[in-house]
Parts: structure tokens; C-alpha cells; sequence
């Protein structure tokens, strides 16, 4: 595959969609050169959030230790095992990625695992760069989402390797679902020699 061919998956989630920031967000990527070869607008199902998430029972032992160790130190109960806790981040997840439709994306174009993750940023909006998508259009934080109980509202997933890119596209969209075409931006991003550019 030609590296302007690499694909990468976004899903818009109900905080973007709730805050009409969704040609703001796709805006972001079309004007790096990226180009749309799928999109989806409808509710996820919830059997799917926990295979896309792809957590096992070490993961959530290892986050769910971490949480009660955390809730400990700050005089709260804990009420139920460590893996529970963990599985908890999956379950917190589900809730709000199902709380509305989203919009899923396939993006395409050069590295685009790492074009997008790079304007997405981090996944904590607050500890995100400015000039991000999180770091410019959300303040919320993994303190404020622990105190209220519910998944940090980020704006987006993102693939954060090409491996999970495939998986997820593979997960979500059907092939018939993905487009391939030529936009006039592929020819002074890509072409060699800038051919047919004079007249």
C-alpha cells in the first residue's frame, strides 16, 4: 500500500455532536489534506464499544487497582473488587458513547494515524496543547470526570496505530461503506512532477 493510501479511524462522540463541532473537527482534518473515504452518522451498538475497546482482565485489574488505591487516599470508599473498578472505565464509556449518534470517520492520506492523532491530542483536554482539537474545544478533565463518575468527555477517539486503525475500520464500516476517488487537493499533495497543473 502507497502511504498516501495509510487509513485512520475517528469517531465524532455526543459531546461533539451536543456542541455542533462537527464541521469544525472534520474541518481540522480535511485542511491537512486528509481526505474523507467513510462516514457514518447513527447510535453505536453497545456490544461493539467493549470489542472496539479491547480491554482484558489484566488492563482491568491493572486501572482498577489504580482507582481504588486512588479512592483510598482520598478518604472514599471502596465497595467492590479492583477489576470491577476497571471494568468500570468500559462501562462508563458505553453509557456515553451511546447517549446519541456520533459520527464514525475513515480518514485517508499520509501517516494519517499520526496527522490525526497529533491534532486530536492528548486524550486528557486539559493537559492537551493548544492548537489541538482538545486542547482548543474542550476543558474537561480525568479529576472532574472521576469526582462525577462518568467518561472524560474528549470529543473524539481516535486510532492511535495503524494496527487498531484496520481493526476498528474493520469493526465499524463494511467495505462497501469505504470510497475510493481523487479529490484536486491529491495532486499538489502527492504528484510527482505536478503534471497538467499549467495549461
Amino acid at each position: 500500500m502507497h502511504p498516501k493510501k495509510e487509513r485512520t479511524f475517528v469517531i465524532i462522540k455526543p459531546d461533539g455532536i451536543q456542541r455542533s463541532l462537527v464541521g469544525e473537527i472534520i474541518g481540522r482534518f480535511e485542511r491537512t489534506g486528509l481526505k474523507v473515504v467513510g462516514m457514518k452518522f447513527g447510535m453505536l451498538d453497545k456490544a461493539k464499544i467493549w470489542t472496539h475497546y479491547g480491554k482484558d482482565d489484566a488492563w482491568f485489574l491493572k486501572k482498577g487497582t489504580k482507582i481504588a488505591e486512588d479512592r483510598k487516599a482520598a478518604g472514599m470508599v471502596v465497595d467492590k473488587e479492583p477489576i470491577d473498578y476497571g471494568k468500570d472505565i468500559i462501562r462508563a464509556l458505553e453509557k456515553f458513547m451511546t447517549a446519541c449518534p456520533v459520527v464514525s470517520l475513515v480518514l485517508e492520506g499520509n501517516q494519517a494515524v499520526a496527522v490525526v492523532t497529533k491534532l486530536v491530542g492528548t486524550t486528557e483536554p486539559t493537559t492537551s496543547d493548544v492548537g489541538t482539537i482538545r486542547g482548543d474545544l474542550t476543558l474537561d478533565s480525568y479529576q472532574i470526570a472521576a469526582v462525577d463518575d462518568r467518561a472524560v468527555r474528549n470529543l473524539i477517539h481516535c486510532s492511535d496505530t495503524v494496527e487498531n486503525a484496520n481493526n476498528e475500520i474493520a469493526l465499524w464500516f463494511e467495505e462497501k461503506d469505504l470510497f475510493n476517488y481523487r479529490v484536486v487537493a491529491d495532486a499538489i499533495l502527492y504528484d510527482i512532477n505536478l503534471d497538467g497543473i499549467l495549461e
